[in-house]
């Protein structure tokens, strides 16, 4: 979720500071007050192109941030993060880029430097921006299948699928080494137990690496850290004006002064109190003292550990690169290096065990792989049969949605493809099922499709013309994808909506109000309209104004307090805050507005 936002020197903008609130976010203002830069911006710190021209006149450079929160179950943003060993702080990520007269820029996602196509994956699994495509996550066919299986409660099954998929891939590369030629198969087994041998005798454990790196760093900087430790000990309780001495000169002189003075008590308590915790400090920073002892036998075994594991990473864990994928799906958390050295040591052991024993082992996995085509001939049917149905109820469901936002010739299709069996990545599956070609995923790819018009052909959500009606189709797959049969069938935290009211109005605007709230109750929602129907049912009103001072154009933008709301629906609707205007606005709020 945005949290916060900050613009400056970017078009119009010369400083601006926004705190934004979960639910339906409302921006309206006058024509040409400048709610396109908000959204301009938005697309820019999303990963946008950016051109020097965006630079406010007289400035060097532009540059947007924004305070991002993330939700704890969001595994995607996780593993991204995760993969890039960025860490959020409790949950929570800034993002800023900025862009020079000269045309270059630098991007930060924390503090570390990313580039603009790492900026823009991130950035989209958290925001989609409606109203221009290349933001828009649902335009990718690559997660549709995702989205449909998240929709209709199908994602265990996914899974399950899948790791029977893995092992049936396995098992027949297995196969396949053991038919190779004998000299193949040994020269295979050295391979092979060349590197378990290897694996076994460096023994590596999780988390290694990341430890000798730190106690490598330790070592390496000894003599600033012993020099930073003797003037801390100093300080403490070695120098003549020492911190401890001080502390033990000031405690007797007040005990006399409380002697006298019983008022001083509680002073001279807490000052007890310092002194004991003090003199605590100074034991304990004294054992770290004098143990402190560089080793350069130590630090030489050090670099030697690292070098091995560093090797042993590239050789074994680099390559090793399916658990990472299933981590990247979202499956579970990506593991060590270590881990993944590991993991290939088992690999090899498996193959070992089946190369050694090829004659005998040959037909047991013979046996055991057409078990495993008729369990994912099995498995992949089940999922074409329950996808098939669900993607006719979302396909429902959606048009349903279409004909209220004003388009009642709209036709969605979530299409359920065959795979291709030229292109297969695995090939078919055996027994009864021997015509479906599978993949990792299941039998067949889904494509979300869209005919805007009577007559007109299903065709790509992306070939929509209209930035009005994109947004519109967007409103109503988001509507219902947000929730699906079991929760949110994406990790989309936020939606920002440009064009959605582009030639609607009436009952179409009503509508449009209606699910853009219903969104907003889930997720939270941007939306840049003209319309006071949909501004109305607003959590949060902001008002994009223009202004001169100086001979200078300046665009701002300001959360509406109740009366100010009052007044821009009225202007919204009449194009001025008279009676009748506010009289009309007083009955939109009573109806359809959120009470606050």
């Amino acid at each position: 979720m945005l949290e916060e936002l900050s613009i400056r020197n970017y078009a119009l903008i010369d400083s601006i500071s926004l705190s934004f609130r979960s639910g339906f976010n409302v921006l309206t203002g006058e024509t040409g007050a400048g709610k396109s830069i908000i959204v301009g911006s938005l697309s820019f710190l999303m990963g946008g192109k950016a051109e020097p021209d965006v630079i406010r006149t007289g400035a060097e450079e532009a540059s947007v941030s924004a305070v991002v929160s993330v939700q704890k179950n969001n595994r995607e943003v996780a593993e991204w993060l995760q993969s890039r060993d960025i860490e959020s702080d409790e949950d929570t990520v800034i993002i800023r880029r900025n862009i020079k007269a000269g045309g270059r820029g630098s991007i930060y996602i924390q503090n570390a430097p990313v580039t603009r196509s790492d900026l823009s994956g991130f950035m989209g699994l958290l925001f989609d921006l409606h109203g221009q495509h290349n933001h828009e996550s649902l335009l990718r066919k690559e997660s549709h299948r995702r989205y449909l299986d998240r929709f209709a409660g199908l994602e265990e099954e996914a899974v399950a699928y899948n790791a029977v998929f893995t092992e049936l891939t396995e098992k027949r590369k297995t196969l396949e080494a053991s038919l190779s030629s004998e000299r193949d198969r040994e020269e295979r087994l050295e391979l092979l137990n060349y590197a378990v041998e290897e694996i076994f005798k460096a023994a590596p454990r999780a988390g290694e690496i990341r430890e000798l790196e730190n106690e490598a760093q330790r070592l390496s900087d000894f003599e600033k850290l012993a020099g930073f430790v003797n003037t801390a000990a100093d300080s403490l309780f070695d120098g003549e004006y020492s911190v401890l001495g001080l502390a033990r000169r000031a405690r007797g002189a007040l005990d006399n002064a409380a002697g006298i003075d019983s008022g001083l008590g509680k002073i001279q308590k807490r000052l007890e109190d310092m002194y004991y915790e003090t003199e605590d400090i100074a034991g304990e920073f004294r054992g770290y003292r004098d143990n402190l002892t560089f080793d350069p036998k130590r630090l030489e075994e050090v670099d030697e550990r690292l070098a091995l594991l560093y090797k042993l990473k590239k050789k074994y864990g680099a390559g090793f690169a399916g658990v990472k994928t299933a981590a990247a799906n979202g499956e579970k958390a990506a593991p060590s290096d270590e881990e993944l050295i590991l993991a290939y040591k088992a690999r090899a052991e498996a193959e070992i065990e089946a190369l050694s024993g090829a004659g005998e082992n040959r037909e047991k996995l013979k046996t055991e792989i057409a078990a495993l085509e008729k369990e994912i001939a099995a498995k992949a049917a089940s999922l074409r049969q329950k996808r098939t149905a669900a993607s006719a109820a979302l396909g429902e469901r959606i048009t349903g949605i279409l004909t209220r936002l004003g388009m009642p010739n709209a036709r969605f299709a979530a299409n359920i493809l065959p795979k291709n069996r030229d292109a297969a990545q695995t090939g078919q599956a055996g027994g009864a099922q021997a015509s479906l070609v599978c993949g990792p995923w299941g039998a067949e790819d889904v494509e979300f499709l869209i005919s805007a018009n009577t007559g007109e052909p299903l065709k790509d959500l992306a070939r929509i013309a209209s930035g009005g009606e994109l947004s519109r189709v967007m409103l109503a797959i988001k509507t219902v994808l947000s929730a699906g049969e079991t929760g949110p069938a994406d990790s989309i935290e936020t939606l920002v909506f440009d064009e959605i009211d582009t030639g609607i109005g009436g009952e179409v605007a009503l509508a449009v109000g209606e699910y853009l709230g219903k969104i907003g109750e889930l997720k939270q929602i941007f939306s840049v309209t003209h319309l006071a129907s949909i501004a109305v049912r607003a959590d949060n009103h902001f008002k994009v104004e223009k202004r001169t001072e100086g001979g200078r154009t300046f665009t701002g933008v300001g959360p509406l307090s109740a009366e100010g709301r009052r007044k821009e629906i009225a202007r919204m609707l009449a194009g001025d805050s008279g009676d009748a205007a506010l009289a009309h606005a007083d009955d939109l709020i009573l109806k359809y507005g959120k009470r606050r």
